[in-house]
């Protein structure tokens, strides 16, 4: 085989989700690209549309079914119906996740219960149930999506910055317990990208030059520059690799 055979997901399936915009839209356009199935999920029913139309219309494999992350009984579900659907799931990447800021005095507590909830009590629900089937057939890759608040502490975003400090603890746990049965377990931690979520940094000009000055490549990321990224850690070329957090950021973790 050649190295590039490795990078391969043909024959794959694939689970992505928050995949309606952004990120997530970018690393599903990538493992269809790549040659696998893709399940795409967002909270509403046609949330995914444009999504699917966009892998379709490069030839690919996807179909949509929508998941409230949020509400532990929708997610049951979720499982359900993708498991009546497709044989196996070799990829689960979660990418999912909400913000709210609030100084942490005041931060209200059903915002924390639902930061908490989506980012990541939802990912171990999945991690649980998908990364079970992995075990029993001895091979599968886990791929959680982390931030660069998963190493500081930001302002006002408690909630978010516990949950990301979470996932990355998540992912070197289930690492060290998944790794010998055949599961690969990581995380990408993104850094700037341009993306509906930043649109307010990106507007205001003094943050978004105090941003691009900290990155060493002086520009933010778009969400195709994950695609490698992600392709990479779904693949058989990742196979020696577990419980890494892959900082994609353009050199921000470096300054």
């Amino acid at each position: 085989m050649s190295i590039l055979d490795h990078f391969s997901l043909k024959g794959k399936t694939a689970i992505v989700t928050g995949a309606s915009r952004g990120l997530g839209q970018g690393m599903a356009i990538a493992l269809a690209d790549a040659g696998a199935h893709v399940i795409c999920t967002s909270s509403s029913s046609n949330g995914c549309n444009e999504t699917i139309s966009l892998i379709n219309d490069k030839k690919g494999s996807a179909i949509q079914v929508a998941a409230d992350l949020s509400d532990r009984n929708q997610i049951n579900n979720f499982i359900t119906e993708v498991s009546n659907s497709v044989h196996f799931v070799d990829i689960l990447v979660n990418n999912a996740g909400t913000i709210t800021r609030h100084p942490a005095s005041e931060y209200p507590l059903e915002e924390w219960d639902l930061v908490m909830q989506v980012n990541l009590s939802s990912v171990f629900q999945l991690c649980q149930y998908f990364g079970g089937k992995m075990i029993k057939k001895g091979k599968g890759k886990i791929i959680n999506i982390a931030s660069l608040l998963s190493y500081s502490g930001g302002v006002t975003v408690p909630a978010y910055t516990s949950s990301k400090h979470g996932i990355a603890g998540l992912t070197k746990a289930l690492a060290n317990e998944w790794a010998m049965n055949g599961v690969n377990v990581n995380a990408i931690a993104p850094g700037y990208f341009k993306t509906d979520n930043t649109q307010a940094l990106q507007d205001n000009k003094e943050r978004n030059k105090q941003i691009t000055e900290r990155i060493p490549s002086q520009e933010w990321g778009t969400p195709s520059d994950l695609g490698g990224a992600v392709v990479f850690l779904a693949s058989e070329a990742s196979n020696y690799v577990n419980g890494h957090l892959l900082t994609v950021d353009g050199g921000w973790m470096s300054r």
